[in-house]
């Protein structure tokens, strides 16, 4: 008997370490937005040449050829060159091409990006402040029109979890060039949008709604068609919408970068990459999607998680898309991207890189800038 009450206490213990463990994961996931990491440090910096060179640890990041970023803790951006110099076992040089302030250092700490502009002035786009109104308040967004003016064709921004309005500056470009209007929009939680609740993230299931209001946003101010962009979640986010039949007419192609195309799978897959066994990821969705479990966490509604498996839902993808994803992703896994091509290979076209989530643009800015013009040139000529 007392065996069996050692082995009933052995069996409670490690459910409820399970439990907790599930807890941790959808936490961390649903996670309020933070400050930023400035997990780097610059060793030195070199002007002996034509133009200054900093130098930095070696990592995979660092030694990523491509267009990227360093964002210093005093506020200073720094736009780095794609070439990576050796500077022996542990370091590499990288040319600074553009800085906002003229302040870097030896010792400074740093965040790497590949939020490459700061704001749309820095990209050489013209923007105005606009607000979108939302059911949950005003979420500020830029409006963002081409060189030839306002256009009846617009592009709606969205970006991912854990990022910046900023981030998607990179597509903005691209619209522009194509001749559209562009509203790079904000959402609940997201750091610059209204704040509700605990201000944690519902991945992308309450978030929409605001997306939404900025696509009738655009609809009040002269668009007849639209292109989502969305980045990572918000991807999640374009996916959601294009399968509305409300708005068929309207949402007329996606551009979606890194998407979150099953959310139970990318869960499993970061599991995987933190070191845990992938079933782990199990154990965060009851805490996810379960009534009394939500509250524990901190959010207001469970995440219908199932909704956003575009897999299991590929034949609701109707509206033409574009994917760009990197096959080196940490994040959004690329078979998932993969798979929805084999599976609409009339509507999902692809294009892949040698890059980390979100990347892309970095790894091969000319590549993907193409791939995104020449997409975007088919779509109108078939409208």
């Amino acid at each position: 008997m007392r065996l069996l009450w050692v082995l009933a206490g052995a069996v409670v213990t490690v459910g409820v370490g399970l439990a907790g463990l599930g807890l941790v994961i959808a936490r961390r996931l649903t996670a309020p937005v933070g400050e930023r990491k400035y997990d780097l440090t610059i060793r030195r910096v070199d002007n002996s040449g034509e133009r200054p060179v900093v130098i930095l640890d070696r990592l995979p990041s660092t030694a990523s050829h491509g267009d990227y970023c360093l964002i210093v803790e005093t506020g200073n951006w720094v736009k780095l060159a794609p070439e990576v110099e050796d500077r022996g076992t542990h370091l590499v040089g990288r040319e600074i091409v553009g800085q906002s302030r003229e302040d870097l250092a030896a010792g400074q700490r740093a965040s790497w990006s590949g939020i490459y502009f700061e704001t749309p002035a820095d990209a050489g786009l013209q923007s105005t402040d606009v607000v979108v109104p939302t059911d949950v308040g005003p979420a500020p967004a830029w409006l963002i029109n081409s060189p030839e003016g306002p256009s009846r064709t617009w592009a709606i921004h969205i970006h991912g979890l854990g990022s910046t309005r900023a981030g998607t500056l990179r597509g903005v470009q691209v619209a522009s060039e194509a001749g559209m209007t562009s509203l790079v929009v904000t959402y609940r939680n997201d750091g610059d949008g209204p704040i509700v609740g605990t201000g944690r993230s519902e991945l992308g299931a309450a978030e929409v709604q605001d997306v939404r209001a900025a696509l009738t946003y655009a609809r009040e101010n002269g668009a007849a068609r639209v292109v989502l962009f969305g980045w990572s979640m918000g991807a999640a986010i374009a996916l959601q919408l294009a399968a509305d039949r409300r708005l068929r007419d309207t949402v007329v192609g996606l551009v979606l970068d890194s998407p979150v195309l099953d959310w139970v799978s990318t869960i499993e897959f970061n599991c995987v990459r933190s070191g845990l066994p992938a079933w782990t990821g199990a154990l965060a969705l009851p805490w996810l999607t379960c009534c009394p479990l939500v509250r524990v966490i901190g959010l207001e509604n469970p995440v219908a998680l199932h909704k956003f498996d575009w897999i299991a839902r590929a034949d609701e993808s109707s509206v033409l898309t574009l994917i760009l994803h990197g096959m080196s992703d940490t994040s959004s896994p690329f078979e998932l991207s993969a798979g929805l091509g084999a599976l609409r290979p009339e509507t999902v076209g692809i294009e892949s890189f040698p890059a980390d989530h979100t990347m892309s643009w970095n790894s091969a800015r000319e590549g993907w800038r193409a791939a995104v013009s020449t997409w975007l040139h088919s779509l109108a000529m078939t409208g």
